[in-house]
């Protein structure tokens, strides 16, 4: 394989990896509220539901940088793949 096709497979499985990691984010802080929302009054409930949503953004993002500066450590990246922006050409000169 080339480093194109390099590049295109690890941004494909990098977004995968980051939706599972949202999934699981998810997941894991609903069951963690599902525990807890018998202890809370009945109007703060539906405000835990919205954190619930908007959390594992967050929670998924920085572990998704934790995890890919790990990776950046052992892997030589201009190496294997191609660089996502090419060099800046200089602009024409309109005449």
């Amino acid at each position: 394989m080339n480093k194109r096709t390099n590049t295109l497979l690890f941004i494909l499985g990098a977004t995968v990896f980051n939706i599972l990691l949202y999934i699981i984010c998810f997941l894991l802080l609903l069951v963690i509220y599902s525990r807890f929302a018998v202890l809370l009054p009945e109007s703060s409930q539906q405000w835990g539901i919205i954190v619930i949503l908007i959390l594992p953004i967050a929670l998924s993002f920085i572990l998704y940088r934790v995890i890919l500066k790990a990776i950046l450590k052992k892997v030589d990246m201009e190496k294997h793949f191609a660089p996502l922006f090419g060099a800046r050409r200089p602009p024409k000169k309109l005449s």
